[in-house]
C-alpha cells in the first residue's frame, strides 16, 4: 500500500545531504557568456545536454554572436542542429530570438525575465536558467527532473512545474536555489531517474517518501 505523501518533511537534511552527495553539481551546458547559454538551453528541449554541447562546439565557434546567426537562413541553421529534437521549430526560434536581441537589446542577453520571456522559445525555466547561471540572480528553474524528483522527495506537492516552482522557493533558502536546482537535476539524471530508480542505491532513502512508499 503506497502511503500518502507527508506534510511536514525533513527539509534542511534533505538539501544537506543533497550538497554532500552532489559538491560540484553545476550547470551541464558549455557557454562561455549569456548568448551561448540561451542557445543552448533553447537547443537543450527534449534533447540531452550531451547533445546540446556536440552541436554547440561547432556552432558557437563559426556563430559567436546574434548578428552572426542572423547570416544564416532557417534551413542553413536547421542543418546545422539537425541532431536535435525538434531542431526546424527551434530553428525558426533561434533566429527570431537573435533578431529580437539585435533590434531591441543592442544584441545583449536582457537580465530580466519578463524581457527573457519574450523571446522566442524562451519559457519561464529557460528565463531562469539564464538569469541564474549567466547572470547569477536567484532563480529556480524547474525541468523534468526537478519536478518529479522534488515531488519524490515531498520537498513539493504538485502537478505542474510552475507549482513546483512556486513551493520550492517557499521551503528552499533563496541563496541556495540556484545550488539546488543543480544538485537535484544531477540527482535525478544519475539515481532518481523517471523509470527504475535506484531507490536501494540512493544515500536519500531513509528521507524520501517515494523511495519508502515504493520499496
Amino acid at each position: 500500500m503506497v502511503r500518502s505523501k507527508p506534510k511536514r518533511v525533513p527539509t534542511r537534511k534533505i538539501l544537506d545531504m543533497l550538497k554532500e552527495m552532489y559538491p560540484d553539481a553545476h550547470c551541464e551546458l558549455n557557454y562561455r557568456n549569456p548568448f551561448e547559454l540561451l542557445i543552448a538551453t533553447i537547443l537543450s528541449a527534449q534533447s540531452t545536454d550531451r547533445q546540446v554541447n556536440k552541436v554547440t562546439a561547432r556552432l558557437f565557434q563559426a556563430y559567436p554572436t546574434p548578428n552572426d546567426f542572423l547570416k544564416l537562413t532557417q534551413e542553413e541553421l536547421a542543418e546545422h542542429i539537425r541532431g536535435l529534437g525538434l531542431f526546424r521549430n527551434k530553428s525558426k526560434h533561434i533566429l527570431e530570438t537573435c533578431r529580437l536581441l539585435v533590434d531591441c537589446f543592442d544584441g545583449q542577453v536582457p537580465n530580466k525575465r519578463e524581457q527573457l520571456e519574450k523571446l522566442p522559445g524562451v519559457g519561464r525555466k529557460t528565463a531562469n536558467v539564464v538569469l541564474s547561471n549567466a547572470f547569477q540572480i536567484p532563480a529556480f528553474a524547474v525541468d523534468t527532473h526537478v519536478h518529479r524528483v522534488a515531488n519524490r522527495l515531498a520537498l513539493a506537492d504538485s502537478k505542474t512545474p510552475l507549482e513546483t516552482e512556486k513551493q520550492l522557493m517557499k521551503r528552499v533558502p533563496r541563496s541556495e536555489w540556484s545550488d539546488t536546482h543543480h544538485r537535484i537535476i544531477w540527482h535525478g539524471r544519475r539515481v532518481c531517474s523517471a523509470r527504475n530508480p535506484k531507490c536501494h542505491q540512493c544515500a536519500l532513502l531513509a528521507n524520501c517518501w517515494y523511495g519508502k512508499a515504493h520499496s
